[in-house]
């Protein structure tokens, strides 16, 4: 596209409003999207109400996110916060899985687009402004985006860098093998100038990302493959990486290269998310998950006797099909055995597309439920417990704004990803500080500027 045809677009371009859903890659790809729109000549706004364009960025992991995205539409519809003349544009992993069925749907979704094709958004809005036509674009390469989109400026205190895209592990209830497609790494070089780039814009933390990051084989300028332990000391090597920290990583894949990287960078972040799904190796089977219980046990034993301190947390799926009352205990006990902080659990969710969905369900919803009620009682006590025992200690948070409950405090981020707040003067925002911690609730704590 040549310059006096962008130049005509962002005359006509207008404002807009972005919505997003599900993971951190979702929320990189929002951060990308923004920046194209506003290098595009738009302006963001922050209600739907009046946005020539709304953006809404959903996954198709579970049901749950997809709904809400709809019932969001119509809820901003009945309410008069969009209307006939705005463009919706839908996106994310849930475009790849519908593509052209939410546009037959119904539901007013104006263009439709994918994680690959985020860098034509601008393109397919202009398309559909120009024909009045509904636009469904959700096929490319999955690394062409990155050689598309614009340098996105100043981020905050912490940036996100999508190191790989797509999943090639086919664990039997997900959907992203098929919204993301295979796995494929970005070069080494392209990963740390964008790092370099975001450490210029003033970032203090590095946040990697992936499907699954620790089986990312990027390649380096000579031809050779890095493995993401290597990429890892790479990152935290760079002046100014004050912190770095990297999501999601599939348990298989941990290799011990990568547990001695963790004991040996004091800038890798002490917390570590490492899902696990499940504790009973049969459903773990059944999941397509390549380890076991025990397996599983050695692996954080491993990083605790490199990194004492290392706070793990973990996804869980309850009532997986044939999932018994012995498995859902098996569940339990690893749970007491490792502690885990802060952790996610959800209720399996059927997804057309996926082994899973084919399976016998014979687990009643009321049992499923009583199941996620315990484990998040579990869950939640070990959360207060590291809460507690962060009590009277000295932390260094990272500032990344205003305290939403209270605009006279400020909110940062400790190493082991508890949100603090504070009083202190805005001018801190964007930079390192040391509190001491005085009080502490289950997932926030609040402390006193040293």
């Amino acid at each position: 596209m040549t310059l006096s045809s962008q130049n005509s677009i962002s005359m006509q371009s207008g404002s807009f409003y972005i919505a997003v859903w599900g993971c951190q890659m979702n929320v990189y790809d929002t951060s990308r999207i923004r920046g194209l729109l506003l290098s595009r000549g738009y302006t963001e706004v922050s209600s739907p109400l009046g946005a020539s364009v709304v953006v809404l960025v959903t996954c198709a992991v579970r049901a749950k996110a997809e709904n809400k995205v709809f019932n969001q539409i119509a809820s901003w519809r009945h309410d008069g916060l969009v209307n006939q003349s705005t463009v919706i544009a839908l996106g994310g992993c849930v475009g790849t899985e519908l593509g052209h069925k939410i546009i037959e749907a119904g539901q007013g979704v104006s263009v439709v687009f994918s994680p690959m094709t985020i860098h034509r958004l601008p393109d397919l809005i202009e398309t559909y402004q120009k024909t009045g036509q509904p636009v469904c674009d959700v096929d490319a390469g999955s690394m062409e985006k990155f050689d598309s989109l614009p340098d996105s400026g100043l981020r905050g205190v912490s940036a996100f860098v999508t190191i790989m895209e797509g999943c090639s592990n086919k664990c039997t209830y997900c959907i992203v093998p098929y919204t993301r497609g295979e796995e494929e790494s970005r070069r080494v070089s392209d990963v740390l100038d964008e790092c370099r780039r975001h450490l210029d814009n003033g970032a203090l933390e590095l946040h990697l990302l992936g499907q699954n990051v620790n089986s990312y084989r990027g390649l380096n300028d000579d031809g050779s493959e890095c493995s993401f332990a290597e990429l890892l000391y790479q990152v935290a090597s760079l002046d100014g990486a004050k912190r770095v920290r990297f999501t999601t990583s599939n348990p298989m894949d941990f290799s011990q290269e990568l547990v001695g990287a963790i004991g040996e960078l004091p800038n890798v972040a002490q917390s570590v998310h490492i899902p696990v799904q499940s504790g009973s190796d049969e459903i773990l089977r059944r999941m397509h998950r390549r380890y076991t219980h025990d397996s599983y046990l050695e692996l954080i034993a491993s990083l605790r006797a490199v990194r004492p301190d290392i706070r793990v947390s973990s996804d869980f799926i309850v009532g997986f099909p044939g999932e018994t009352g012995a498995d859902f205990e098996e569940t339990m006990r690893l749970v007491r055995e490792v502690r885990f902080d802060q952790s996610f659990s959800f209720i399996y969710s059927k997804r057309p597309g996926t082994p899973a969905a084919d399976y016998p369900d014979e687990t009643s919803a009321h049992e499923k439920k009583q199941r996620i009620y315990a484990l998040q009682e579990l869950l939640e006590s070990y959360a207060r417990e590291y809460s507690k025992s962060d009590l009277g200690t000295v932390q260094e948070v990272l500032v990344e704004g205003l305290s939403s409950r209270d605009s006279g405090e400020l909110k940062g981020r400790t190493s082991a990803n508890r949100i603090a707040v504070f009083k202190g003067d805005p001018s801190l925002i964007g930079k390192a500080a040391t509190i001491k911690i005085t009080d502490v609730l289950a997932h926030t704590l609040r402390g006193e500027l040293i």
